[in-house]
């Protein structure tokens, strides 16, 4: 029987694990495809359109021409009046006339413009000229840019255990050491052996606890009483813990109660998206400090294919880029290797999102206070008589 229940529960484990990352993956997925999909889409649309040199074109290159012919060989006679001209006719110029469009829209230009659209950072460095491709990219925005903020809130959900699992193990680390330097040392050693030795069958009582345990009495009042509580909690949590082995016996023998139970789970991780950033609770320095770590990381490894770019323009790039303001005054010259770096722009944006919340938060806690402090301080006395 044991040897028959142990693949059983293996096999069991392996399905919870796939069904719990499920959702995670199916969201990454569906974003992944819907970029490639807006890849082959405007590759195609806007890389085969036919360039056709306007009336406009041919004027700008008339007035350039003219200005040059008239150029003198002494420079210092004319020189403001030429820079003056050529400032106002270059201003004229538009960057369709200059390039190919099948070198912007190859299908990894295509792919870096689709993530500038639903990531929302627009650099502006590449546009549809086509009316059809102006209409497609309305359409493909109208879609993409919900789906990637449910990528960005499940992934945020990850990032926000992990995030809050790590700060309360520190500050779990913190508190014990503050109570070791505190406590006096032969006496909370005693005490901590008695209070381990607590069965767990013993009666959930406060006061017999307090009468039992007599090495209680002799700690500091603080830590004698978070050590109660906390094994209360741990005592009642042992029993509410149900038997697992009639379970498994129940699901095994019923396997549509089984597929029910698993979809039920599966369906119960997609209503729980986005609960556990609602739930998170850090210091905001503690955010500021993971932005500027992550920013410099991507800041010292960008300028390595990246030539025209030093540490403090790929860091303003960056900066840029995750915050989704997207100016565009900086231009990658190999977008395609920068698309490498999808994974760290959405793991990015989510610590820029959550960074964003937690400062809302606490902007909202200090109007709360700032209208409390007002509103305390005109609300007139009452008499007494």
């Amino acid at each position: 029987m044991a040897s028959t229940s142990q693949p059983l529960r293996g096999k069991r484990a392996c399905k919870k694990i796939f069904w719990a990352v499920f959702p995670h993956a199916c969201f990454i997925l569906s974003l992944v495809i819907y970029a490639f999909l807006g890849a082959l889409m405007f590759s195609h649309i806007e890389g085969n359109r036919k360039v056709n040199l306007s009336e406009e074109y041919r004027n700008f290159l008339q007035d350039l021409w003219y200005i040059s012919r008239n150029l003198t060989d002494n420079m210092t006679e004319n020189e403001e009046s030429f820079k003056k001209e050529i400032h106002t006719l270059l201003n004229k110029a538009k960057r369709d006339w200059f390039v190919n469009p099948k070198d912007i829209w190859s299908f990894f230009g295509s792919l870096f413009f689709c993530c500038t659209v639903f990531t929302t950072v627009g650099y502006g460095n590449t546009y549809p000229v086509t009316r059809t491709g102006k209409y497609l990219c309305m359409l493909y925005a109208l879609f993409g840019i919900p789906l990637m903020f449910l990528v960005l809130t499940d992934m945020g959900d990850i990032l926000a255990t992990v995030l809050s699992k790590s700060y309360n193990e520190f500050r779990k680390l913190q508190s014990k050491l503050l109570a070791f330097k505190l406590c006096s040392g032969s006496t909370c050693n005693r005490g901590d052996r008695v209070l381990s030795k607590v069965a767990a069958n013993e009666p959930l009582n406060i006061v017999e606890m307090l009468k039992n345990q007599s090495a209680v009495k002799r700690k500091p009042v603080q830590y004698r009483n978070a050590e109660i509580f906390e094994l209360l909690i741990a005592r009642e949590n042992e029993y509410k813990k149900p038997s697992r082995s009639k379970s498994i016996e129940r699901w095994s023998s019923c396997p549509e109660l089984d597929r029910g139970k698993t979809m039920s789970r599966v369906i119960e991780n997609f209503d729980k998206i986005g609960k556990e950033l609602e739930k998170l609770d850090v210091p905001i320095v503690l955010m500021v400090l993971v932005i500027f770590v992550y920013i410099s990381c991507a800041a010292a490894i960008l300028p390595n294919w990246e030539t025209s770019l030093d540490f403090q323009e790929a860091f303003y790039f960056c900066f840029i880029t995750l915050t989704t303001i997207g100016f565009g005054d900086t231009q990658l010259e190999h977008p395609k290797f920068f698309l490498f770096f999808s994974l760290y722009i959405i793991i990015g944006m989510e610590i820029v999102f959550i960074a964003f919340k937690l400062g809302q938060d606490r902007l909202i806690s200090l109007y709360k206070k700032v209208i409390s402090f007002c509103g305390e301080k005109k609300m007139p006395s009452k008499k007494v008589f």
